[in-house]
């Protein structure tokens, strides 16, 4: 199979490097950011143009070759690499181009959360996306996307206008709510199914001061304080964010504001007072760093796995249950991590996108972190047991990004039935022989 690719790539007249074993930088370019995928590709290829994306999917097709396509290769599954297959490696199409006066953005499809970022914050804007800035936008928008500005202002789909997908027939499109309406809501939460996103087109929100308050409380308190921090979320406006970490090191609570400075310490203040042994305070906080805050955490080459649901609100029965989990937990970073939803979010009809869970007051995520490959049976066992048991408490969809198992079952409880097979019909127009298969895969309709 490898020779038979390799061959197709030439014949592809595929103009980057072509890195196989044996390479002096092939040992640096498979490696993803999860440290149990550790996969042997047959061959990488790092394309700095939209012609040699087409021609390594063309070859890939043409040699029947497992295809991985690689952003910022954080899929937690590891389904940005492969073994014996090849790896498209997206990373150098990470070119940012401002339009201000319109107020969008232009981003490459290998660009990463932190490369948006520092385009952006600088000139005032901000897209909504996630929390850790090396992850890729790409990945991160295909499955929805959400995150510390996405009660003000959606998920990151709901800010994408536009996108250049290159698909498995060889095609390069240019896909928006007019050319094409079904491929435009597939690939607003559908994952990598379709095709190589090259580009997006984002519209881009004023961002103005952001204020940030952190408390940590002891473990003995977590259950008053997770029913506070309950009461405290109900009704706040959507300026306000809040987090929970759940570990054995006790409990930490973020608030974040976006709202005018005179009412940051007014509207953050309280969330210090969940207990009377809150230990923290309010701080003014640039955006980039509230960003990459815990980059180091979630640092490269760790050992990962999570599992997560949508809440419509936080449980007492959940409360229970988290607090004798991370009571047993294998390691001191296993944890249980939730972000506050609502607002901007559930303004848009759950039929408008892929995605599903618009109703959701929370995504919770039961996330193992952990260095040493013997603790991975024991950790991934951990994170399983505890998102099973938290899955019967919470609603019947759920968000592909953060899944650490792979399959169609996955998909399929994400998005439901009905979307489900919506997305099939859409996999069979536009990938029938499922080319595009390294994902949270939806099987093209029969």
């Amino acid at each position: 199979m490898s020779g038979l690719l390799l061959r197709e790539l030439s014949a592809a007249g595929c103009r980057c490097p072509v890195m196989t074993p044996g390479h002096p930088d092939y040992d640096r370019y498979r490696k993803v950011w999860n440290g149990i995928a550790d996969r042997r590709p047959a061959a990488i290829v790092r394309p700095d143009n939209v012609d040699d994306v087409l021609r390594a999917v063309s070859a890939a097709a043409a040699s029947n070759a497992l295809l991985a396509v690689r952003g910022g290769g954080h899929s937690l599954p590891g389904l940005s690499t492969c073994d014996d297959g090849l790896v498209l490696d997206l990373s150098q199409l990470n070119a940012i181009r401002l339009d201000l006066d319109a107020r969008s953005a232009e981003v490459g499809g290998g660009a990463l959360l932190g490369d948006l970022d520092i385009a952006t914050v600088p000139k005032g804007f901000v897209t909504p996306a996630g929390v850790i800035s090396h992850t890729g936008v790409a990945g991160l928008t295909l499955g929805g996307g959400m995150g510390w500005a996405s009660r003000k202002y959606g998920l990151t789909i709901d800010s994408l206008t536009g996108a250049e997908i290159v698909t498995a027939g060889g095609e390069v499109v240019r896909v928006d709510a007019v050319s094409d309406q079904e491929l435009f809501w597939g690939l607003r939460g559908g994952g990598g199914n379709f095709g190589v996103v090259t580009r997006f087109t984002f519209r881009l929100h004023p961002l103005g001061p952001v204020f940030v308050g952190q408390w940590r409380y002891p473990l003995a308190d977590a259950r008053q304080v997770l029913l506070a921090l309950r009461e405290r979320n109900r009704g706040q406006p959507r300026d306000l964010t809040t987090t929970f970490t759940l570990s054995g090191a006790g409990v930490d609570v973020a608030a974040v504001w976006f709202g005018g400075e005179g009412e940051a310490e007014t509207w953050l203040s309280p969330f210090g007072g969940l207990a009377t042994t809150g230990v923290g305070g309010v701080q003014s906080m640039s955006y980039l760093r509230l960003q990459s805050r815990n980059d180091a955490h979630y640092r490269w080459s760790r050992r990962y796995y999570a599992k997560g649901g949508f809440w419509s609100d936080i449980g007492d029965e959940a409360v229970d249950r988290l607090i004798e989990a991370v009571a047993s937990a294998p390691t001191p970073d296993c944890e249980v991590y939730a972000l506050q939803l609502g607002g901007a979010v559930s303004d848009v009809d759950e039929a408008a996108t892929a995605y599903s869970g618009r109703s959701a007051g929370y995504y919770w995520l039961a996330e193992p972190v952990w260095d040493e490959a013997a603790d991975d049976e024991r950790c991934i066992g951990w994170g399983r047991s505890v998102a099973d048991d938290l899955a019967d408490r919470s609603i019947k969809a759920n968000y592909v990004n953060e899944q650490g198992d792979a399959g169609s079952g996955v998909a399929l409880g994400a998005y439901g039935v009905a979307k489900y097979q919506r997305l099939a019909r859409l996999k069979a127009r536009l990938d029938p022989s499922n080319l595009f298969r390294l994902n949270q895969n939806i099987e093209p309709a029969v």
